[in-house]
């Protein structure tokens, strides 16, 4: 990182990012040409899970190249000044790369799935999920290797 002075060092301040966003954006590649895509995420123990429909173009890169990159961001502001070009902005980021496998596993689909929803509901309630339901969902889960944390204005 060019800014160390913008580096999170501290585990627990990334993971409360990455716990915190809504939204995480998927760079991918085919061909050597790039494809990104925001998803729906949940994270944990060093694993990011998404969810998507059983056929698409994400879901057909992975299948040909699963290196991943990921990025999420938070508490995003833009910090105005009487010039334009001394305009800052005030966030917290998480960019990560990892590989990117299916999951098979009925249950881990399952909870995958209430993870989910928990995040994006704020319940803790745990739904049961029909076999039906759940083989029609793809469960994609981002083994992280390495990931860092930035921030600015904070």
């Amino acid at each position: 990182m060019r800014r160390k002075d913008k580096e999170i060092k501290d585990k627990n301040e990334i993971e409360a990012i990455l716990k915190r966003a809504v939204v995480c954006r998927i760079a991918l590649s085919e061909n050597n040409k790039p494809y990104i895509v925001p998803v729906n995420f949940f994270y944990t123990n060093n694993y990011v899970y998404f969810h998507s429909a059983p056929e698409g173009k994400k879901l057909d890169i992975i299948r040909n190249n699963n290196s991943v990159c990921f990025e999420i961001d938070t508490d995003y502001d833009i910090i105005k000044s009487k010039t334009p070009c001394n305009w800052s902005a005030k966030y917290r980021s998480v960019i990560g790369f990892g590989k990117a496998y299916f999951v098979e596993d009925f249950e881990e689909k399952k909870s995958a799935l209430n993870w989910l929803v928990q995040k994006y509901s704020d319940t803790s309630v745990e739904y049961e999920f029909s076999e039906g339901i759940v083989d029609t969902i793809t469960i994609v889960r981002i083994k992280i290797e390495s990931m860092t944390g930035k921030k600015s204005g904070y």
